[in-house]
């Protein structure tokens, strides 16, 4: 990848210098030969030629770098904080972790947080699974507002034993059960 970066560049070199320095003086890094630059003065030649891009739209800036969406709170009901969270965290990554109950072996916890993670995209809740102990996953979703939609179904599953959401936990109703 790096290779082709260096021929990218070389191949450019002239057509970048010619038009950054036109009727102005070279500086000495540009008079080189092309076979004798550094990789300082190739990192020196990216920056000039990314100054040149135009900006990005906003949906294609990183998600750390997009504006926060405005968030009107006269709308929501101050007695329901989740409806507020739920609404903040819409367009933002967010991880859910998910517990599976009983005592399963990583295999059985995998098989079934699958099946839970396949049940979600057919409800159009894209969210990538990630196991993280044997009885653990960690759901990730693109979009944070779909967390509390794939909370409701993921408590209702037999095997759920918790599903926990910017640190609050929400049992799993059939755990509550098994564990009385």
């Amino acid at each position: 990848m790096q290779t082709r970066l260096i021929l990218l560049l070389l191949a450019l070199t002239p057509i970048v210098l010619a038009k950054k320095f036109e009727g102005e003086e070279k500086p000495d890094w540009a008079k080189k030969d092309i076979r004798d630059y550094s990789d300082a003065d190739l990192e020196r030649l990216l920056e000039q030629w990314e100054e040149d891009d135009d900006p990005l739209e906003e949906d294609e800036l990183p998600e750390h770098k997009r504006p926060q969406p405005k968030i009107d709170f006269s709308k929501f009901d101050p007695k329901n904080p989740e409806g507020m969270l739920k609404e903040s965290k819409k367009g933002r990554t967010l991880m859910t972790f998910v517990a599976v109950s009983g005592n399963p072996t990583r295999t059985e916890a995998d098989d079934i947080t699958k099946l839970w993670q396949t049940s979600l995209w057919n409800n159009h809740i894209q969210a990538e699974r990630y196991m993280v102990d044997d009885d653990r996953a960690i759901f990730l979703f693109k979009d944070g507002a779909q967390a509390w939609e794939a909370k409701e179904f993921l408590v209702t599953q037999e095997r759920c034993k918790s599903v926990t959401i910017e640190n609050k936990e929400f049992p799993g109703i059939h755990a509550q059960k098994d564990e009385l």
